[in-house]
């Protein structure tokens, strides 16, 4: 059954008869009568009755009389959708906190100006509990901080993010992170999260075991307890940047091998549709702009 055959059908029907059906589709009258006998074939039922000159539908035919229209509109509204570069509806977007507060509020924004046809909803979660979801169906793309299954899903280099280490002005581990080792370190809430392993396995490098982890589920929060002297903490100079109270604390630099990080946007690789290939475009013009800066 394809749609040459249920449109040759649906003529047939409304125009009452082959020869006018022909003439509605500017077919050859056998070429109708070819295209009903495949359907029927197809479906192993007779979908006409003649009765002299005249054709009734069967109960089969009467069936799927409904059913055929319907296939032909959605077939429609696709190759419409098609026509309009099929830019619409809705796109579900992950990104880690940070990413989301610091990065994306102008390019999703000028990404609505082009195109407000489409509907954006922003989830924001850790890296690994992203990856899920997008695995899950319940994203259409996430933005992590680490490698994904390249047999799985399609990974495109987004950001570059420089971690840095950040404290108050008096906290003397900012200048030995040695002195970290029995003291408090603060970290975004989770174990899902990028920095906070990367956070992790520098400190089990340098054999620094902290007395305690205090967890924050916000970066504002995180940050105004590290101004307070409470901890230190990992996090990317790009978040500090957006602090309004920035002047309260105090930065140092980490190893390259630790403050490097590249973000991903990733898709299943099965997923392909217009609006997600425009919004990808995008994300990556604004990451090239910002890597260059």
């Amino acid at each position: 059954m394809d749609l040459r055959e249920l449109e040759a059908f649906q003529a047939v029907v409304d125009a009452g008869g082959i020869g006018r059906a022909a003439l509605r589709l500017h077919r050859a009258q056998s070429s109708i009568t070819a295209r009903i006998r495949q359907l029927e074939t197809s479906l192993g039922v007779a979908l006409f009755e003649r009765e002299g000159r005249a054709l009734r539908l069967t109960a089969a035919g009467d069936a799927l009389l409904g059913y055929a229209g319907r296939l032909l509109d959605l077939a429609e509204a696709a190759r419409a959708a098609v026509r309009q570069d099929g830019i619409g509806g809705r796109l579900r977007l992950g990104a880690m906190e940070s990413v989301a507060a610091s990065r994306l509020p102008l390019p999703l924004a000028e990404f609505h100006r082009r195109h407000p046809e489409v509907m954006v909803e922003l989830q924001t979660a850790p890296s690994r509990e992203l990856i899920a979801r997008v695995q899950a169906g319940a994203l259409d793309a996430a933005i992590v901080g680490e490698e994904v299954d390249a047999a799985r899903y399609a990974g495109v280099p987004l950001y570059r993010e420089e971690l840095v280490l950040v404290g108050a002005h008096d906290d003397p581990s900012l200048a030995s992170p040695r002195l970290l080792d029995g003291k408090t370190v603060l970290v975004f809430f989770g174990q899902g999260c990028a920095y906070r392993r990367r956070f992790e396995q520098w400190l089990q490098a340098l054999r620094v075991v902290p007395a305690r982890m205090l967890e924050f589920a916000s970066y504002h929060a995180l940050l105004a307890a590290a101004a307070s002297g409470v901890g230190v903490c990992l996090i990317p100079r790009s978040v500090l940047a957006i602090y309004p109270q920035r002047e309260a604390l105090a930065v140092a630099a980490v190893p390259k091998r630790v403050a490097r990080l590249q973000t991903l946007l990733v898709t299943p690789r099965a997923l392909h549709t217009p609006a997600l290939t425009r919004l990808v475009e995008a994300l990556r013009a604004d990451a090239s702009a910002s890597n260059a800066a």
